[in-house]
Formats: structure tokens, sequence, C-alpha cells
């Protein structure tokens, strides 16, 4: 079974991603055959700051290496290193009613609020049916507000398919779990968007910083306190063991508990959970050569499955590969 997914480098990893996302990339490059990417040229569409993707997408690198991605049972590599996925777009593009992509979400939300959208964004669903229809995967990990974009890219090969043969292979939505609700230091949902976010490598003091920051009712120390109603308490619970969960909400419940007592509880399960991770990246971090012969390996695997479904889908559609031809 093959499994692929893509993350976008415009921004720091934060809790929301990991445990919405990252941490389950991680347990199913256990039993699949795993194919992550770093989806930097869908990133374009928002940052056009040269010095700030480039540094971001060595982020993001770094993060998921040191997260627990293993190149040895998961290929990884940049988006923008597999030319094939451009031509792929185009193959697809010649085959895409104007009308379905009028009815995805990102495209509609920004026109409705009236904020410019390019070309870019309009067509964002096709070139992620390209990223996914070019290694032949199976099974796509995405959250909730993406299951829209895979029936987009099953509707593209549908239709290609109808139109050229049984070229491209339909792949299915994995919904990652998101009962593990992640959220920010308003009590929102943890979004860049909102500037909640607390990072998955932040420093301990800014770290610290964060969570004693994150909002609270002002119920008095003296009084009983709901646990389930707390952010911080939520929070906790994605680090710490069922007699951990158990021990913090009785201190609630009982009462003469300060959520500062809570907010420390929260730092200090938090700040050792990441401590490995933390470690790992540092030493990634100056072994440069290290990660770009593992992102350069990667690529290759990559294009070569890539190369494999491209030319498939050429020849179907009459742009015949000579034998020889470099492509």
């Amino acid at each position: 079974m093959r499994v692929l997914s893509g993350i976008q480098p415009t921004g720091r990893f934060h809790w929301g991603n990991y445990f919405g996302a990252i941490r389950q990339y991680i347990d199913l490059q256990s039993h699949e055959q795993a194919f992550f990417f770093i989806a930097d040229l869908h990133a374009l569409t928002t940052i056009r700051d040269r010095a700030q993707l480039a540094q971001l997408r060595i982020d993001a690198a770094l993060d998921l290496l040191a997260l627990g991605l293993d190149p040895a049972r998961a290929t990884l590599y940049f988006q923008s290193d597999i030319p094939e996925v451009t031509e792929l777009t185009w193959m697809l593009m010649t085959v895409c009613p104007l009308g379905l992509l009028e009815k995805c979400h990102a495209y509609k939300d920004k026109k409705a609020k009236g904020l410019p959208a390019d070309a870019g964004l309009f067509t964002y669903p096709v070139l992620m049916a390209a990223d996914i229809l070019l290694y032949d995967s199976q099974i796509v990990p995405v959250g909730l507000d993406q299951v829209q974009h895979i029936e987009v890219t099953r509707d593209l090969a549908i239709k290609f398919n109808h139109l050229f043969g049984e070229v491209l292979v339909l792949p299915e939505a994995r919904v990652l779990d998101d009962s593990a609700k992640v959220p920010g230091t308003d009590g929102e949902k943890m979004s860049k968007s909102y500037g909640n976010t607390i990072d998955v490598f932040e420093a301990e003091k800014p770290l610290r910083k964060k969570i004693m920051a994150i909002k609270t009712d002002s119920t008095p120390v003296e009084q009983p306190k709901d646990p389930e109603r707390c952010a911080v308490f939520t929070l906790y619970k994605l680090f710490a063991t069922p007699e951990q969960q158990q021990a913090l909400a009785e201190r609630y419940r009982a009462g003469g508990m300060g959520y500062g007592e809570a907010k420390q509880a929260l730092f200090e399960a938090a700040n050792a959970c990441f401590a490995p991770a933390r470690a790992r990246r540092a030493e990634l971090a100056a072994q440069p050569e290290r990660v770009q012969q593992i992102l350069a390996e990667g690529a290759a695997r990559a294009r070569a499955k890539a190369r494999e479904v491209l030319d498939r889908a050429a020849n179907a559609c009459g742009l015949t590969r000579w034998s020889g031809a470099s492509r």
C-alpha cells in the first residue's frame, strides 16, 4: 500500500501540525510504502520572500527528520525537485472543467471575502492532484478540510482514464484523526492565521512565556474548576499519561489550585516530550550535508516513480516517449 502526503513550509510547525498530522505520518511509515514531500511549490501562493521560503524549506526538513521521519523507511523530498509534477499538472489541466475549480473552498473563501485570488490559488487543486497521482498513491492522509481536494483528484483521474484508458490510480482519502483537538493560546483552534500557535521547537524560555499566557477564565483560586472546559488541560492531555491526566483533573475539581499550577505542569510535560527531538534537530542542523543527501536521495527515488507514471500518462494521450529521449 502506497501512502503519500505533503506539508507546506509556510511557517514553523506548531503543536497543531504535530498532533493533527505529523505524528500520524510517523506512524504510517511503519507499515506502508510512504512518500512525504515538502510542498514548496504550493507555498509560492502565499510566500513571496526568497530568503524566508528558502529557510522555511530547510526548517521543515529538519523538523520532520527530528520528529521521527526515517529516510530508511519513507521517502522525503522537496516538491520542486520533481519537475515531472508540473508536466502532469498541465496534462490534468487540459481535462479539468473550470466549474470544478470554482467550487473549491480555498478559492471560494477568498473570493467571498473580496481578497485577491491569483491563478496559482485557483489551480492549486490540480497541482495537488498531480502530486498524488504521480506516485500511484493509494492512501492520502488529509485533514477534513482537504477531503474536497482528494475528491477533485479522483474526478480528474476518472476523466483522464475515461479519455485515455486506465492510466491513473484512484486514491482514497484517509482522514487524519482529529479527536485530539489542539486549542491555541487564545482557546481557539491553533492556527498560524490566528497567531495563537506554540511551535514544536520553541526554546524553553519563550515556550514557558507562551504557555503562561494561555487564556483562562477568572475563577478564583479557591473554587473548583472544570478541567474539560480549560484549554490548558486540553493541551496537557496531549502530553500526559492517563494517570497524570486524572491526577491533574482531581486538582482542578478539588479547588485551591490556580491556573498557573496547571500551566506549569503543561510546560514541564511539553518540554520533556520534545526534548529528544530538539536534541536530534540540533545534531542534524550541524550536519547540513547529511540533510542535503537525504533530500537528494529522496528526490531520486521519487523521480524514478514519477517518470514511470508520467511516461505512462504521456504515451496514453499521444505524447510518445521515444527510446533514449532525455527528460
